[in-house]
């Protein structure tokens, strides 16, 4: 549409010049601000919308005072009608987000096989199901075994025979031992085998680490062969999830940055972890990596197989020069800017973006600097202004573009229009305000479905404060009933050996402020005209009435 505008225009001037270039040569013309299509050598009004023509009028010789020939000066009202708005270049914090999907899956750290060494058939089974909690030390199965009765006779042999001094003797009576502990057979075991002097038909067989049943292949009266797994065991305090990364945003991804997922069934709140392992192959079908994530995850709302969709926050430049990705026209070819000046003249810059930012911003690598002001809104019909004096330039000759004409929307000031800057307001989250649960964000008041507590709100700048990996206070089961447990290191919970989470400070409550809105002002006949300050209508003169908000 811009290309079809840009030859329209280049084809009104040609025609025009065609028709009497020297006798028109020092003649005024006149364009309108919203139809710039529109070239006529003498006053009126626009035959498409009515507005009054407005003068381009030839600029000031090379030696004159026009500081800047290649600006495009308009008027406040005009830059009213075209919706102009400007913004502030700024430097800032580069940060890009890495969006992807990936799986939830056992922490591989944190999982155990319960097995024998040797054969034997189950006599009893206690941990009897699937998915069924135990603890560490708790009983899972009896079993009886000939090689393993004979493994304590044996011991209780040597016990019988002989002095306790006799140096053959012990060392009879250690290799018997030793046999039994080559067979697992727990120390106390063996300490009751010593006292008692009576075999015991069955070994209890308990679990060695507290955690979930996630695999089970034993049943009652069963024959079981040596080392056959026979449990799979896995500690659920701590998750991982396996997450695609592109090839190209590789770069981006680093040991120890904030990760957080969101799964399907649980759309109101978050789960934040980090990046703990970056994998050293690539797929060579998807062309992806696969990057290891951790969580903590009381509760036990994230379970192994869920698909989650995750976020990856990569900062790239602390200190950058930021611009709105709505003030960069793009042609493919090139990128360009237009620059607010004094005096309400506008000028277009060619710019050189990097890094383009979900929030709106593109890093600016050259162009532009710090506290320029750029148009955010409008700036396409300032484009088909500018295209149009190019054109004109060419068709007259001109050494350079501009120095034979300026196109003049007006004569006055468009700070009168009051450029708006565009700011997003920062949104607010609940927690809760217990530390070990402070992982989990909502996106909702309410109350805690692990604790009951009332959630409460916190600010994204509180909220990066007591992310996971900041200040660890203490170290704490996941186990709601050993909430008591307070480790200086991580580790093993001492009463059911599940790994231990962090507990991070508490969060800070920042009180949200509501923005009184900036007062504008309206013409009761023209609605459409809108102003930040008071004064005249530029359509009918009356004065401008404030703008009522609810």
């Amino acid at each position: 549409m811009k290309t079809f505008l840009s030859l329209f225009i280049a084809l009104a001037a040609m025609l025009w010049l065609g028709a009497g270039a020297q006798a028109e040569e020092a003649k005024t013309l006149y364009s309108c601000g919203m139809h710039p299509q529109v070239i006529q050598d003498h006053p009126g009004n626009c035959p498409i919308c009515g507005m009054k023509l407005t003068s381009m009028h030839k600029a000031l010789d090379a030696a004159g005072t026009n500081a800047n020939p290649t600006a495009i000066a308009v008027d406040a009202a005009t830059a009213q009608n075209m919706n102009l708005r400007t913004a502030e270049v700024r430097r800032g914090a580069l940060r890009k987000t890495i969006r992807t999907v990936g799986t939830i899956d056992y922490n591989e750290t944190a999982m155990a096989v319960v097995t024998t060494k040797f054969k034997g058939w189950v006599e009893k089974l206690n941990a009897d199901a699937t998915g069924q909690l135990v603890h560490r030390g708790e009983l899972l199965f009896e079993i009886y075994s000939p090689e393993l009765y004979s493994a304590e006779e044996e011991y209780l042999l040597a016990l019988n025979s002989g002095s306790t001094n006799d140096p053959g003797v012990a060392s009879l009576r250690e290799t018997a031992a030793e046999k039994l502990r080559f067979f697992d057979v727990p120390e106390a075991d063996i300490t009751r085998l010593e006292a008692t002097r009576t075999i015991r038909k069955t070994l209890p067989v308990a679990a060695p680490m507290s955690g979930f049943v996630i695999e089970k292949n034993i049943l009652p009266g069963q024959m079981v062969e040596a080392g056959a797994p026979l449990y799979r065991l896995a500690d659920l305090g701590i998750v991982w999830v396996l997450a695609q990364i592109y090839e190209q945003d590789l770069s981006y991804v680093q040991l120890g940055q904030e990760a957080v997922v969101k799964v399907a069934s649980m759309p109101d709140r978050e789960f934040r972890g980090r990046v703990t392992f970056i994998y050293p192959n690539l797929d060579e079908k998807t062309r992806t990596a696969r990057v290891r994530l951790e969580f903590e995850n009381p509760g036990y709302f994230l379970k192994p197989g869920m698909f989650v969709s995750a976020r990856i926050a990569a900062e790239i430049d602390p200190s950058a020069i930021l611009v709105p990705d709505s003030a960069v026209l793009r042609s493919g070819a090139k990128n360009t800017v237009f620059i607010a000046l004094k005096e309400g003249k506008f000028e277009a810059r060619d710019v050189v973006l990097g890094v383009e930012m979900d929030d709106g911003q593109c890093q600016v690598l050259s162009g532009l600097a710090a506290g320029d002001r750029v148009v955010t809104s409008g700036q396409f019909l300032l484009d088909s202004e500018s295209q149009l004096r190019e054109a004109i330039d060419k068709m007259r000759g001109a050494d350079k573009p501009g120095a034979g004409m300026e196109v003049s929307l007006a004569d006055t000031n468009v700070a009168a229009a009051s450029p708006v800057d565009t700011d997003a307001a920062a949104s607010v989250v609940y927690v809760c305000p217990m530390p070990e649960h402070v992982s989990i964000v909502y996106d909702h008041a309410g109350n805690c479905p692990i604790c009951g507590m009332a959630l409460v709100p916190v600010s994204p700048a509180s909220l990066k404060k007591i992310q996971p990996g900041g200040q660890v206070l203490y170290y704490t089961c996941p186990m709601p009933e050993h909430a008591s447990v307070h480790e200086d290191k991580p580790g093993k919970c001492p009463l059911c050996a599940m790994t231990l989470i962090p507990v991070m400070a508490p969060p800070v409550v920042a009180p949200t402020v509501p923005t009184k809105p900036k007062q504008q002002y309206t013409c009761p006949m023209h609605p459409e005209v809108i102003s930040d300050v008071p004064g005249k209508c530029p359509k009918c003169e009356m004065d401008l009435v404030p703008v009522k908000t609810n």
